[in-house]
């Protein structure tokens, strides 16, 4: 990808950094969102269905309840 170099004066400003910059840190925060999503995943998968009954849960629950806990409710 080219970077455009603009002079103004003595200020030198490089159009696309910024979004290759955003582009980063957005796919950084999903990895991480990703990371907490199969944890959570694999963490409720490894309850027997009496302890999740204990927390309200039935085993068709996991799914929503890691994909709130990784981006939030829908």
């Amino acid at each position: 990808m080219a970077v455009l170099v603009l002079n103004q004066g003595n200020v030198r400003k490089e159009a696309g950094n910024g979004r290759i910059a955003k582009f980063v840190a957005d796919l950084r925060d999903n990895m991480a969102r990703r990371s907490v999503y199969r944890q959570t995943m694999r963490e409720l998968n490894e309850l027997s269905d009496r302890d999740l009954s204990d927390l309200g849960m039935c085993r068709a629950n996991i799914r929503s309840v890691a994909y709130e806990a990784a981006w939030g409710a829908k």
